[in-house]
């Protein structure tokens, strides 16, 4: 390992753009997503969408903690590269033990998931021996550190495993937000965590153009399976529909101004707030690869609670934390997204009376006509006021 402790950290002249290995982590994020759109339908139920939610949240800190991660130090220095590796592998390991995550693959899924956080925060803490940065991940590493043993607990101990699990996400999630407040060592100040909205910015779009990947993919895999008769292939267009409107309503306007807003703003605050919304928006996307499934199997079966919820909840997630991520980047309201958000749970009332084709085309149709609206607001929509 280098002798200077600062040769881990980014260069200035270092590029924006993702390097080739933050691309190959994302694609064992692929295979969790799709490890996770197939939990749902071994049953679609409260209980497997509840457990599919929790695995995605815990899969999404570690896509988010590494994207962070590969913002502060330098791509090209060896034991930065080896982290990626690791992350990647872990994230492998994770998706492996997704189908029975909180079952007899307990230990897998949660030890992949300790290892890689705390690897990584045992690697940059030697390295940064003598550097002033080395508290903000000697913080880090203690809080991943505390919450690695409730995973451990839960996986050894499956009458508490999953709310042993839920509280050790949650402390997870709130730590970053707080700066990682750590005795004798106190808590990380906005400069420490300072993050290149350029670079950022591009690591979401290209996770979210994963997570429509994944929904293209099971349309794709379920169409095939079908006699493509008329009403499979309707659907399939539709489903098609769905990801191509969620892509343009992704980046129209706010997703082109959030790198800007990333690097005027706080990011404990706004970088963590834009993490969580991302979420919010991928587990929408994963729950119409869910539902993409249902439509194009029984397209013209009506009545089906599970089957209605699950087509109009993915679109609706979505929306919700689009318009969330447009408020945090204009401080102000996306009236078309948010009046989409009634317009879709009247669609959902409705569906109880259609056939799922007729669900997913007035869906469509919804994200069409907020997508051309949003469109007319953004030519003379406001730019992001800046400002802490």
């Amino acid at each position: 390992m280098s002798s200077r402790p600062g040769a881990l950290l980014r260069r200035r002249e270092e590029p924006l753009r993702a390097s080739f290995l933050e691309l190959f982590f994302d694609l064992a994020f692929v295979l969790a997503l799709r490890q996770l759109s197939l939990v749902p339908q071994v049953g679609v139920s409260v209980a497997q969408t509840a457990l599919a939610a929790l695995l995605l949240v815990a899969l999404w800190s570690v896509w988010a903690v590494t994207a962070w991660f590969a913002d502060w130090f330098d791509r090209a220095n060896p034991w930065v590269q080896a982290v990626l590796v690791g992350a990647t592998l872990g994230m492998l390991l994770m998706s492996v033990a997704v189908p029975d995550a909180t079952g007899g693959r307990a230990w897998l899924f949660a030890g992949a998931y300790v290892a890689i956080h705390v690897g990584r925060g045992v690697v940059t803490a030697v390295a940064l021996r003598g550097h002033s940065l080395r508290r903000r991940t000697l913080r880090i590493l203690t809080w991943y550190g505390a919450t690695g043993i409730l995973w451990l607990v839960g996986a050894a101990w499956p009458a508490v495993r999953v709310p042993v699990w839920v509280a050790a996400l949650a402390l997870d999630y709130t730590a970053p937000r707080i700066g990682w407040p750590t005795p004798g060592l106190g808590r990380a100040e906005p400069g420490e965590l300072r993050l290149r909205g350029g670079h950022l910015t591009e690591r979401y779009q290209q996770v979210f153009i994963i997570a429509l990947g994944e929904l293209i993919i099971t349309a794709g895999v379920t169409y095939s399976s079908t006699d493509l008769a008329a009403a499979p292939s309707v659907a399939f267009l539709l489903v098609f529909a769905v990801a191509v409107l969620s892509g343009l309503l992704y980046v129209t306007p706010a997703g082109r101004d959030l790198g800007a807003a990333l690097d005027e703003r706080d990011p404990s605050r706004f970088g963590t707030i834009t993490s969580y919304l991302h979420l919010v928006m991928i587990a929408g996307v994963l729950a119409t690869s869910v539902a993409a499934d249902l439509v194009l199997t029984h397209p013209t079966e009506g009545g089906h609670t599970a089957a209605v919820t699950l087509t109009v909840a993915g679109p609706a997630l979505f929306l919700a934390g689009r318009v969330a991520l447009s408020a945090v980047i204009f401080r102000r309201l996306s009236w078309p997204r948010l009046l989409g958000l009634p317009a879709l749970v009247l669609i959902a009332l409705a569906g109880h009376a259609l056939p799922l084709l007729g669900v997913a085309a007035a869906t469509v149709a919804l994200l069409l006509v907020v997508l051309v609206l949003e469109r007319r607001l953004a030519r003379t929509g406001p730019r992001p006021r800046t400002g802490r």
